[in-house]
């Protein structure tokens, strides 16, 4: 037996190093791939990472050249530190760190020169507590002023910082005589790093937050109309059973549609923050803060779109035999609210006014059509009388009947609460027993005009679809106003056409008419 276990035990060690050895070949090929897709995505990031490696070599030049480190000294390694810590992906965020940096520096070193003046006064006992309780109300009182939602949104890295070196320049200033020679080298030092982080920022292909911002929601509302797309296309699918590459693509589009909406609400915000500080569009204040709102506009659209995916995830469906009743009328909802979200995502990239007939009377016309055609189908969702006449008989002769109940059964229900209603009676009950045929009927008989109950969940949420554009459409034209986009004109006219097929695909067609 023994044997047995160290013969297994010793196969184990094999195979676990056999399986290391292959991750150590294929880590290389991996590592490549990784790095070129992270390139392909954004080819802006190799720029960037040229930018910050040609501004770390810059700034170790102070420390390098020998007059350079002459006149600065040790400090000039807080210029490499500096751009570490500073030099951000866009403009934007590279002001906001370089700013603040800057600020909460000179203020500590102005509070720590003003505290040392007073603590040379003192003798070496009274000197050391005062600089240590000094340390403690400054740190206690910079911390609290953190959460002041205002200093906490434009210069919680500057208080942050201002906590540091008011720290480092205060203890060590009880070691070191000259306090002020250590302010004044620390502050050029950081200004240096500053200035460069700076410059390669604005000057050397610069990365704009507010260009990001303004991109980013084009991109999602784009999103959010593919999103819309592939659902309905999903929905009405003939071959939903089978699990093909093409469907899964079509899932992923659904899902990589809203969560980019339903995920950008800290990155958003975080955008807004960092455009304000670019010297863009200096001669008006940008609405920025009009991206945050429009943003959480086509959030509460996106939830829509979320629990129209999640009938498809449903476990209770409707036949396929009652969806291609509606196919058409849906599909034509669908696209029409694709199409007017396509011209709203237009409209923002190329930083134009929507079209005044952006709500077409194509829309009107097709949810028209969608009510029309739900209207002729009463049985479906409401039931002929007879069926309702048999089901209360039934109900009646099964509360006669039945022994393992006092209550009576409701006249019409549902397939599954009446199920559900009979489970939880059986359960309770220590006498197992079979479910009556004259129950079983009333299921089945349910069944019949509740069956297409799923299907007007998925219709109704199409219409809300609708409905909720109106919001979409608003916070755009506000963002339009107050961003002075230029006027829409019949040469700027943009008609874009979705056609969704019966054959489970999705044909964009993108027709732009240009005036001379």
């Amino acid at each position: 037996m023994a044997t047995v276990i160290a013969g297994d035990s010793s196969k184990r060690k094999l195979l676990s190093v056999h399986g290391l050895l292959e991750r150590t070949k294929t880590m290389p090929m991996s590592l490549w791939r990784s790095l070129r897709k992270v390139g392909r995505d954004d080819p802006r990031r190799a720029i960037y990472a040229l930018k910050v490696g040609t501004a770390l070599t810059l700034v170790s030049l102070l420390y390098l050249l020998e007059p350079l480190f002459q006149g600065i000294g040790k400090d000039a390694m807080w210029a490499v530190m500096t751009v570490v810590v500073v030099f951000e992906f866009t403009a934007g965020a590279t002001f906001y760190k370089g700013f603040n940096r800057a600020l909460g520096t000179i203020f500590a070193g102005s509070l720590a020169f003003f505290i040392e003046c007073i603590a040379a006064e003192l003798g070496t006992v009274s000197r050391a507590i005062f600089v240590g309780g000094s340390v403690f109300l400054i740190g206690f009182a910079a911390t609290y002023v953190r959460f002041i939602p205002r200093i906490k949104k434009n210069y919680d890295y500057g208080v942050m910082i201002f906590i540091l070196t008011f720290n480092l320049i205060t203890v060590s200033s009880f070691r070191e005589p000259n306090v002020l020679k250590i302010a004044r080298q620390r502050l050029y030092t950081i200004g240096i790093g500053c200035v460069v982080c700076i410059f390669m920022s604005l000057f050397v292909f610069p990365n704009w937050s507010g260009e990001d911002l303004h991109n980013s929601t084009a991109d999602k509302i784009e999103a959010l109309a593919r999103s819309i797309e592939a659902c309905v296309t999903e929905y009405f699918n003939d071959d939903m059973s089978k699990e093909t590459a093409e469907r899964k693509s079509t899932r992923d589009t659904i899902q990589k549609g809203y969560r980019a909406v339903l995920d950008s609400k800290s990155v958003e915000e975080s955008l807004a923050s960092f455009a304000s500080w670019e010297p863009r569009h200096s001669s008006y204040r940008y609405p920025w803060q009009q991206y945050v709102k429009l943003g959480a506009t086509l959030r509460h659209f996106a939830y829509t779109a979320v629990a129209l995916h999640g009938c498809l995830e449903s476990e209770i469906q409707t036949p396929q035999s009652v969806r291609s009743l509606f196919r058409e009328p849906c599909c034509r909802v669908a696209g029409e609210v694709s199409k007017i979200l396509r011209e709203l995502a237009m409209s923002i990239r190329k930083r134009q006014h929507c079209p005044p007939d952006i709500l077409s009377d194509n829309l009107h016309d097709a949810l028209h059509a969608l009510n029309s055609s739900i209207k002729s189908q009463p049985r479906l969702f409401l039931g002929t009388k007879n069926a309702q006449a048999k089901s209360t008989i039934l109900a009646a002769q099964t509360n006669q009947h039945s022994s393992y109940s006092t209550t009576a059964l409701p006249s019409v229900k549902t397939d599954v609460s009446a199920l559900l209603d009979f489970r939880s009676k059986r359960e309770h009950h220590s006498e197992r027993s079979t479910l009556k045929p004259t129950l079983s009927k009333i299921a089945i008989l349910s069944l019949e005009f509740s069956e297409a109950l799923p299907f007007a969940a998925f219709a109704s949420l199409l219409v809300e679809m609708a409905v909720r554009l109106d919001l979409i459409i608003d916070q755009v034209e506000k963002l339009a106003k107050e961003a002075h986009f230029k006027e829409f004109t019949e040469k700027n006219d943009i008609k874009i056409d979705v056609k969704i097929c019966d054959s489970a695909t999705v044909l964009p067609t993108i027709n732009v008419a240009c005036g001379e």
